[in-house]
């Protein structure tokens, strides 16, 4: 069953193209908000970051205007949109959106309740406001990259993906704009939130940095039960070279498995720090002797903790997350139809049929300036002066 838009009515201004900002204008159309992606208009021999057809879900869903904000007919036809909205989403290095004319301040003077969330790497203020940054600085400034696994050369391992972006940036973005607009439900009163990536990952890792304030111990890799301290939460190979992967961190799922294994020695071994070498060559010898997919099929319904480690070609194509409705499919007008990740947030709505992305030279511009009250003189004016496409 579909569940309601929970932002049914909410109308997002969003300034971004890529990075955390995307994200979660993304994550709020898939709550049901109109999001609409505010752009430049192309110009010829211009170089504009956009992200490739198929990213972000292609804009499933979200509308599309270009305004040049660096005229002031420009900066105008902004506010006007901005006087009906709900929420503005911004990634500009700090300062830059005020210099365009588009800052909270500039925003909140046409729209007392408008909600408004600026998203940068480290923050609208402190040491490092004004560094330039991508999702493995954030990474590496908040902890996370000193509590990877390491290369062969000791170096700390590259994520898999995108998490300081996706789970620092973009959700902590997304819900702090749930919260402002309940907030603003119940007093009426809209909302600036500084979203800094940086701080995001410090919430992803404050089970190891609030260890390390309780206790003054010096977390590592390896160093603790989540981290590869004990052969009871790690990877093996099976015997056609694929992987799997064990979490019996609880006594009972780590009795299961190794009864299964026929490893009963090492039950009451678990968190035997002298022992964990020999448990795991045990472990990696017992795993050798099927493929991956015979022992997940074993050991899977025995409360065991083990599960597959898929490629992302077999994530595509597994029958749970079929099942579940977790992908779907999508037309675009130059690149065809093709599959791509459903809204599979909690509580979003699930769609159960193709669903037309927009070229990008298709835009809702127009359509948008008339319902702020622009006139059709207006906005054939800025359209023959290149400031709106």
């Amino acid at each position: 069953m579909a569940s309601p838009a929970a932002l049914d009515g909410i109308m997002v201004l969003d300034f971004s193209t890529v990075g955390p900002a995307a994200r979660c204008a993304r994550i709020l159309a898939d709550y049901g908000a109109t999001v609409v992606k505010i752009g430049a208009p192309k110009r010829a021999g211009a170089v504009q970051t956009e992200a490739p057809f198929h990213a972000y879900a292609g804009g499933r869903g979200m509308k599309q205007v270009r305004i040049d904000l660096k005229s002031e007919a420009g900066r105008a036809a902004v506010l006007r949109l901005a006087a009906g909205a709900d929420v503005v989403i911004e990634s500009f290095r700090p300062g830059v959106a005020a210099r365009l004319g588009i800052g909270h301040e500039e925003l909140r003077a046409v729209n007392e309740r408008i909600v408004y969330c600026s998203t940068s790497g480290y923050g609208q203020e402190g040491a490092r406001a004004s560094w330039a940054g991508h999702d493995l600085d954030y990474l590496a400034v908040g902890g996370f990259l000193h509590m990877s696994g390491r290369r062969n050369d000791g170096g700390p391992a590259l994520p898999g993906a995108t998490i300081a972006d996706a789970a620092a940036g973009g959700m902590q973005a997304a819900i702090a704009i749930f919260a402002a607009l309940l907030r603003r439900s119940a007093t009426g009163e809209g909302a600036y939130i500084d979203v800094s990536v940086a701080d995001g990952v410090l919430s992803l890792l404050a089970l190891t940095i609030d260890q390390h304030l309780a206790t003054g111990t010096q977390p590592a890799p390896g160093g603790d039960l989540l981290s590869g301290r004990y052969a009871c939460y790690d990877v093996y190979p099976a015997g056609d070279g694929k992987w799997l992967a064990v979490a019996a961190i609880e006594p009972a799922f780590w009795a299961n498995l190794c009864r299964a294994l026929g490893l009963e020695r090492w039950v009451s071994s678990q968190l035997d720090d002298a022992a964990q070498e020999k448990i795991r060559a045990d472990l990696r010898a017992a795993f050798a002797a099927r493929s991956r997919d015979e022992w997940i099929e074993l050991l899977a319904p025995r409360d065991t903790c083990v599960a597959p480690v898929l490629s992302i070609g077999e994530v595509a194509a597994d029958p749970h997350f079929a099942q579940r409705g977790a992908f779907g499919w999508a037309e675009h007008p130059q690149y065809g139809r093709f599959r791509q990740v459903a809204a599979v947030l909690a509580g979003a709505a699930r769609a159960h049929h193709t669903v037309s992305l927009r070229g990008a030279s298709e835009t809702d511009t127009a359509e948008l300036l008339r319902s702020a009250g622009l006139s059709a003189e207006e906005i054939a004016k800025l359209e023959s002066e290149g400031i709106i496409a």
